[in-house]
């Protein structure tokens, strides 16, 4: 019996450690490959399903084998549990004197400096930021983390929080009065001395790979590096290779000038005019562009004479503004800094004017991005695999990717292709959840095309039985839409079917508070209907019969017109390749296998999975879709589902 064996066993020391520890041969025999990755420094992507215990998998052969590791995850929920949680557990289990730090982005700690000005200028929106500012003050005083996830009386979206932080622009560095007491670089220094490093993707991206803030020295000190959630990778690292100038960055800088100006050049007037201007500059810019939540090619809007105007007046308030702060930067550390960054800001829209490679060689799509409140300008690589695979080469290292969704069927060519894998070894082992016996996968028959005017009211008049039959049973469900239209239209439709029939089943929807504030209202309600897009699809964990039905609304590809994906379609079918085959479909599978996954979460959890969408069985690519899946039993009788709800079940299971 090898030491992993031991360690794995059901008298070993996982299972003296930790409650409820079960052995289960798909989490030893990940941890095998692992081990066997970390002692050969290889690239190995793993998939691994929901019950596998994949933390534990990669944990144990990770500290086990000493050295620097470095842990990103996709989400900081996931980081903070890690850190706080499963880190110390197998840690103290193994009996191994590793230390632990937990490294977030800058913008998830205080600055002294920055709420110091934010407090003098006194120009918050409203009252009630100008309220959460002060509780941030004294937060400051007693923080010894400076972590604002400690800080649990300010909302975490609060507008204060801005105020309060600083930007890989706005930050002074070496160079700031308050250099001595930052949090930001303690926070760094403790990642630099210690062996396990939590950090997550866009960290990850954003520091340590293309050594944005002085980070270079962490990733060359490395043994290890292990992707959780490694399936978002490739969208973080396509955000990460490209460029972006967004319209709340400029607001920033504008704000920045403003407070620097009245605390180092208060007699200096045109400063502050500047300042306004370029403010004003930016939100002419998000308002030329008309509607909101779009992604448009640039060439559809470089035409349009009210985008040109308000460009070409903001690279105008740039190149003013910057000639105001030179004229002033001398006179303090803020004004020097906000020289630089207007300058850059300048060279920016320049770059995205011209829509030139990121790196030379390296074709990229132009295009916005429009929001509520801002827009942004974007340069994003059409091909992430070379720029990835630079960024890998170097010092021999392991390099771990894992995921419960990274492949179709057991082919990870998809993946692997994106991120530039060719020479990584793949594995993956299914869930060790029952399945068959607990779950149920429901396609309603004679449902219209996704792409007809009235299919948000057929899914509303389809799910309506089984949500029906879910409420009854004392249980809730997730209703998952592949658009924030539908989202809004399908609770529109089920609030009428509630009011019609006298039913009082609680109906929430994303965008009606936080999302942790909302998942704590559905699982302690126990039988609400909660309407939800993109954001819930994955990272969501309910576990018992507050959730034991998801329905999704249609198969989850990514909007042809999109400008990303339709360069990258345009650029595969150009190769002779099929775009569909090789990219849409993929993506497709592993986004329904995530919103898939919120269904069964321990062993003890039974649901039904309600897909709406015919094109699951009535076109060839649905059977590639289904079999992706958990092997549930399958029907297309609302009466099963009726059945499955009506059969006694304890449900009280902690």
């Amino acid at each position: 019996m090898s030491d992993l064996d031991r360690l794995f066993a059901i008298d070993g020391a996982l299972a003296a450690a930790i409650d409820g520890f079960r052995s289960r041969p798909q989490q030893l025999e990940m941890a095998q490959r692992i081990a066997e990755a970390v002692a050969g420094n290889l690239a190995l992507v793993v998939e691994a399903g929901t019950g596998t215990g994949k933390t534990f998998a990669y944990l144990v052969p990770a500290l086990r084998a000493g050295g620097k590791v470095i842990i990103s995850t996709g989400t900081k929920t996931l980081q903070d549990q890690l850190f706080n949680r499963d880190l110390p557990t197998v840690r103290d289990a193994l009996k191994v004197g590793a230390t632990i730090a937990l490294l977030k982005g800058r913008a998830n700690y205080v600055c002294a400096y920055h709420l110091d000005r934010a407090m003098s200028a006194g120009r918050l929106t409203t009252r009630e930021e100008a309220a959460h500012l002060r509780k941030i003050a004294r937060f400051a005083e007693r923080t010894r983390s400076g972590d604002k996830a400690e800080c649990n009386d300010v909302p975490e979206d609060s507008g204060a929080w801005a105020a309060a932080t600083s930007t890989r622009e706005n930050c002074l560095g070496q160079e700031c009065p308050n250099v001595k007491g930052c949090f930001v670089l303690a926070a760094r220094q403790s990642a630099l001395i210690a062996d396990v490093v939590v950090v997550n993707h866009h960290l990850f991206f954003a520091d340590v790979m293309l050594k944005d803030e002085g980070m270079g020295e962490l990733l060359p000190a490395c043994n290890t590096v292990i992707f959780d959630e490694a399936h978002q990778l490739p969208e973080v690292a396509g955000l990460f290779f490209g460029e972006s100038v967004s319209t709340s960055q400029i607001i920033d800088l504008a704000r920045d000038s403003r407070n620097e100006g009245l605390a180092a050049a208060k007699d200096y007037a045109p400063l502050q005019e500047a300042a306004s201007a370029l403010d004003k500059a930016a939100r002419d810019l998000r308002l030329a562009v008309k509607g909101e939540n779009l992604r448009l090619p640039a060439a559809r809007i470089e035409v349009e004479a009210e985008f040109i105007a308000a460009l070409e007046g903001l690279a105008q308030a740039a190149k003013e503004l910057a000639r105001h702060l030179e004229a002033q930067a001398e006179r303090g550390e803020g004004l020097a800094n906000c020289l630089r960054r207007t300058q850059e800001l300048a060279q920016g829209l320049q770059r995205w004017r011209a829509g030139g490679g990121v790196e030379e060689g390296d074709a990229v799509v132009k295009w916005v991005e429009v929001y509520t409140q801002t827009l942004s300008l974007n340069l994003t690589p059409l091909d992430i695999a070379p720029i990835f695979q630079r960024q890998m080469e170097g010092h021999p290292r392991a390099w771990i990717f894992t995921s419960a969704t990274l492949a179709v069927g057991q082919n990870f060519s998809h993946y692997c292709g994106e991120l530039g894998l060719s020479a990584a070894a793949t594995a993956s082992w299914g869930s060790p959840f029952d399945y068959e016996r607990n779950a149920l996968l429901y396609a309603p028959p004679g449902m219209p095309d996704p792409n007809s005017a009235d299919y948000q009211e057929a899914v509303a008049a389809a799910a309506w039985p089984a949500l029906r039959a879910a409420g009854a049973a004392g249980r809730g469900a997730f209703v998952l839409c592949t658009s924030l239209r539908a989202m809004r239209r399908i609770r529109e439709l089920l609030q009428e079917r509630l009011q019609q029939e006298g039913l009082e089943f609680p109906l929430l929807m994303q965008g009606e508070g936080s999302k942790s504030e909302l998942l704590d209202r559905f699982r302690a309600l126990g039988n609400a209907i909660l309407v939800a897009s993109q954001s819930f699809w994955e990272g969501v964990d309910v576990r018992g019969g507050a959730l034991s039905l998801v329905v999704i609304d249609k198969l989850p590809f990514a909007p042809p017109d999109d400008p990303v994906l339709a360069a990258r379609i345009d650029r595969l079918r150009s190769d002779g390749r099929n775009p569909f085959m090789e990219y849409q479909l993929p993506r497709a599978v592993i986004s329904m296998k995530q919103g898939a996954g919120r269904l069964i979460r321990d062993e003890e959890d039974r649901g039904v999975l309600m897909i709406c969408d015919p094109r699951m069985l009535g076109k060839p690519y649905g059977k590639a879709i289904w079999r992706s899946l958990p092997p549930m039993r399958r029907t297309k009788d609302i009466a099963d589902v009726e059945a499955f709800f009506a059969a006694p079940v304890k449900l009280d299971h902690g």
